[in-house]
């Protein structure tokens, strides 16, 4: 507890000048003293790593490159152009040279792959030519191992390390046979792959590395004048010829070594190749021992430059700390408009504009209290002016409905039933309105007081007035606002009869859509002029909460924002002549 509280009462300067020399300068002297003790076996075992990632960095490198000639391969066996040319009876040699002309495909694989350095076809046909690319095998090549191989294998592909005869040069080369007649007889296919692309997968290699066949030939190197040599011949210790994949410690040229190998099975192959990497143990510990020379040079001047610097960066760290202390001052007095300029991407500057935004959230979270409590209080007060209204309009509404319940029998006993039949439909109207709260009623109980607006209308209109109703049975229980589809069919109805000897047809259309419902109160009337309708929709596009009264389309256009946000606004769309279609969305869609 004492050492605890002496450290917090000290300084920064001299806390950090104590915090250095006790954590990192004693500590580096010894982890010294042990850590250069296991360079040697560490630098041994970064050295096994980075060959044994080399190798698979190799071996994965010429599996891409090989399997350009083994997709050729693939597409020259299906290649029924290329086997009639190799296996057809020519009758002269215009015919063969003509036909030889004709099939392009070789030469155009030379072009267009880079990968490959020649194509060969061997196939035993004594009316043919040799171009080197269809050859006349002799005797002598029929007898090469490879050549036998192929033709055992029947069309399984083989790669091993053979002479081209028109270059007189080795190369590793695809080998596969395919069939060129009914009668079984076989022609064997040899592509080679192209030196210097197989080389320089090898040349950014440290170790020596290689790629052997399985006969053991040195197909590529990154020492040059090794490929083309029996492995046997290059290294003297016979168990490096049967080794598989895997790592060994080996003696080779008197030196402990270590050998990495990674096999290499292509697809589709009989055999495939290994890839090899060779260090001496002792060529990696003599570099171990410079390493650690001039990692005791580093650490002695390090700690030097370290002990005049760790002065200089506590004066700026505490620095840095006392303006953070200051600022935080100015915000406990009540300074919001304060802003900290501390530069640096280190944590202190992170804190600083950690420090700024946070006044900053907290300076604009005032202000949107501020803002939610204005219009808090704007709604309660239309709300209030909502239930006065409502309470106004409810005034003795038994006697209205007693009265207008007598005239409706009265017209019953007369039998002017059409007069009855408007009646009721007039008092179940009001009903339904009176009877509405600040609540939720089902979308079915609003399109019924649609239907009986409508119904009221037409007894007046009569087939100037007709109307359609849609909705999907399964939305009728959806909860919706009161009166949120009235007011727009009753706009609809006056504009769409007005100057119209002809009536008008309304449709209200209900059905779902992406996360709620979708309303449409579509007319055929006369519409809106472009002037008209721009008037209209910058109207509804104004604040929603005006104190000044609104009805018809802004009553309904506030309370569709005040309850779902702006996305559920009217949206009008109108041409003079073709009518005015309305459409609003309500989301979620809860069942009432």
């Amino acid at each position: 507890m004492f050492f605890v509280r002496m450290m917090n009462d000290m300084k920064m300067k001299k806390k950090l000048a104590i915090t250095f020399i006790s954590v990192a300068v004693l500590p580096l002297l010894l982890c010294g003293l042990y850590l250069t003790g296991k360079l040697r076996e560490v630098v041994i075992k970064d050295a096994f790593t980075q060959a044994s990632n080399n190798v698979e960095r190799v071996r994965k490198r010429t599996e891409e490159l090989i399997r350009v000639p083994l997709d050729i391969s693939n597409r020259l066996m299906n290649d029924d152009r290329m086997k009639k040319v190799a296996s057809q009876k020519y009758q002269s040699y215009v015919e063969v040279i003509q036909a030889y002309r004709n099939y392009t495909d070789i030469r155009d694989y030379l072009q267009l792959y880079k990968e490959i350095a020649g194509i060969r076809v061997y196939a035993v046909n004594p009316g043919s030519l040799n171009n080197w690319e269809f050859i006349q095998p002799e005797e002598s090549v029929r007898a090469q191992y490879w050549y036998k191989e192929a033709i055992e294998q029947k069309g399984v592909a083989g790669w091993n390390l053979i002479r081209d005869e028109r270059k007189g040069m080795d190369y590793l080369s695809l080998i596969r046979s395919f069939p060129l007649d009914s009668l079984g007889g076989r022609g064997v296919l040899v592509i080679n792959m192209d030196k210097q692309r197989l080389s320089s997968i090898l040349d950014q290699e440290f170790y020596p590395t290689l790629i052997v066949d399985n006969r053991n030939q040195i197909v590529a190197s990154n020492e040059a004048v090794l490929s083309g040599e029996g492995l046997s011949d290059v290294y003297a210790d016979k168990n490096i010829r049967s080794l598989q994949e895997g790592s060994y410690n080996l003696s080779i040229g008197g030196k402990e070594s270590k050998v990495v190998i990674a096999s290499l099975h292509p697809q589709d192959s009989w055999n495939g190749l290994r890839v090899i990497s060779i260090f001496s143990v002792a060529d990696i510990t003599r570099d171990a021992n410079q390493v650690i020379r001039l990692g005791v040079v580093v650490i002695t001047v390090s700690l030097i430059i370290a002990a005049l610097l760790i002065y200089a960066s506590a004066s700026l760290l505490s620095g840095r700390l006392l303006r953070l202390s200051k600022h935080m001052t100015k915000v406990r007095s009540g300074s919001w408009e304060t802003f900290l300029n501390i530069d640096g991407k280190d944590e202190i500057g992170l804190l600083s504009r950690q420090f700024n935004a946070l006044v900053r959230e907290v300076n604009d979270l005032v202000h949107e209290v501020q803002e939610t409590n204005r219009q808090k209080y704007l709604v309660e007060q239309r709300q209030n002016e909502m239930k006065f209204k409502m309470l106004a309009s409810q005034i003795n509404p038994h006697f209205l409905f007693n009265s207008l319940e007598s005239i409706r029998m009265e017209a019953h006993i007369r039998k002017q039933d059409d007069i009855a039949e408007a009646v009721w439909l007039l008092s179940t109207l009001l009903r339904s309105s009176l009877e509405t709260g600040n609540g939720k009623i089902s979308l079915g109980k609003e399109l019924e007081r649609v239907r009986c607006y409508l119904d009221i209308q037409k007894f007046r209109y009569e087939d100037r007035l007709r109307y359609q109703i849609t909705v999907e049975p399964d939305l009728e229980q959806i909860g919706v606002p009161p009166l949120i589809i009235q007011p727009l069919v009753e706009n609809a109805m006056v504009h769409g009869l007005d100057n119209r000897a002809e009536g008008v047809f309304i449709e209200v259309d209900v059905g779902r859509k992406l996360g709620g419902i979708q309303v449409k109160v579509r007319d055929n009337g006369a519409g809106f002029t472009t002037e008209r309708l721009a008037l209209v929709r910058k109207e509804l596009t104004s604040s929603v909460l005006d104190e000044e009264e609104r009805i018809g389309l802004r009553n309904v256009n506030d309370r569709l924002i005040l309850l779902y946000g702006l996305s559920s606004s009217l949206m009008i769309e109108s041409e003079p002549g073709a009518g005015t279609c309305i459409t609003f969305f309500i989301p979620g869609g809860d069942i009432r």
